[in-house]
């Protein structure tokens, strides 16, 4: 009998979301209002209210296809960034993004690096596709550049680099980046997935767009689900290398980005205030939380970005567990490899100090 799939599918397994509000509430019998998740790293805010004006008047034509070059947000992206539109991809979220560039440039049998821990979706993508992942130790907590060009080979064509990096919330510093860049085989793509680097307030960190020029081959993805607030809609951006988006173009699937997330993400690079008030509200929330981790002698991980990692040891998925039976829904990093640490997102001021007030309920 032939075999139904491929070997590396067999052994894949679906990657584990956050868990939902609504599946929570259905669980524990109770209303959805009364769940607070700080576990997928969204917006606290909710999406920006200019995206939302401009979606409510596009619903009207909905009954049309999407442009499906993304022809004005590429034009706007373009002015943003200093980058020729040609130089631009729009993604269904930068999901759609990674899956393209391994689709499109990953043979079976080549090798992918990725640091571990880091985003889960890369291995699963490389292996789904016949390809071979290589995952490089942090060290601590921090991207161990060194060790990464160190396990390059010749079977090596992608490099994935999350920064700043999920889960650990750590970013790569622009000098350390700029000498990897430098250094490494012209002819391997680097992947720089910056799905958070907006949070990212530090001068020391690298920003992709400033490192085209010391690679042949990068492809820079960012997205809107994140600082945007717009998670719901899927909608993400790369840039880079125009041999890269030519190639990917070729592959990507007609209007693969609908028409509210095009207008919804052209209206939220527009909105500056709503950018600025998330950050105030993110480092105000970090500043809370933090002393308050501190004052109940519990270990983090301070970090660049809207979320960040708190030790607990020998009890952390049982912490997580009693935290879901209050309502409060955080991030279990098990499958990060990390089975001491839960990931939470930083919410409103009022989730915040739910969260503390559950989590000293349950230790």
């Amino acid at each position: 009998m032939k075999r139904l799939t491929r070997e590396e599918i067999e052994h894949l397994i679906p990657y584990p979301p956050g868990k939902p509000i609504e599946e929570l509430a259905r669980e524990l019998n109770i209303k959805k209002e009364s769940i607070i998740k700080l576990a997928s790293n969204e917006n606290p805010l909710g999406p920006s209210p200019m995206a939302v004006e401009a979606i409510k008047k596009k619903l009207d034509s909905l009954n049309r296809y999407p442009d499906g070059s993304c022809f004005y947000l590429k034009q706007k992206l373009s002015n943003k960034l200093g980058i020729p539109a040609d130089h631009i991809i729009i993604g269904n979220g930068s999901n759609e993004l990674i899956e393209l560039v391994v689709r499109t440039f990953l043979l079976p049998a080549e090798e992918a690096i990725q640091p571990f821990p880091t985003f889960l979706v890369y291995e699963k993508i490389v292996k789904g596709a016949g390809g071979q992942i290589i995952s490089v130790p942090l060290k601590g907590f921090d991207i161990d550049l060194e060790a990464i060009e160190k396990a390059i080979t010749s079977k090596t064509k992608i490099i994935f680099l999350n920064n700043p990096n999920n889960p650990t919330g750590q970013g790569i510093k622009k000098e350390q980046l700029k000498d990897f860049l430098t250094s490494i085989p012209k002819d391997v793509i680097v992947v720089l997935d910056e799905a958070y680097i907006e949070f990212a307030q530090s001068t020391d960190i690298a920003n992709g767009a400033e490192m085209l020029e010391y690679h042949p081959l990068i492809l820079v993805m960012r997205t809107f689900s994140k600082i945007y607030g717009l998670a719901g809609l899927r909608i993400g951006y790369g840039f880079g290398s125009k041999s890269l988006i030519d190639y990917m173009e070729r592959v990507r699937q007609p209007f693969n980005v609908n028409s509210l997330a095009q207008e919804g993400a052209l209206a939220a690079l527009d909105d500056e205030e709503f950018l600025k008030k998330t950050i105030s509200v993110v480092e105000d929330g970090k500043k809370y939380l933090y002393n308050e981790l501190k004052k109940m002698g519990l270990e983090y991980i301070p970090s660049v970005t809207n979320f960040f990692l708190i030790k607990i040891p020998n009890s952390a998925k049982k912490i997580y567990q009693l935290l879901l039976k209050k309502g409060v829904i955080v991030r279990s990093m098990e499958a990060y490899g990390l089975p001491e640490y839960i990931r939470i997102t930083v919410g409103l001021k009022e989730e915040n100090e739910r969260f503390i007030s559950a989590l000293k309920e349950v230790l």
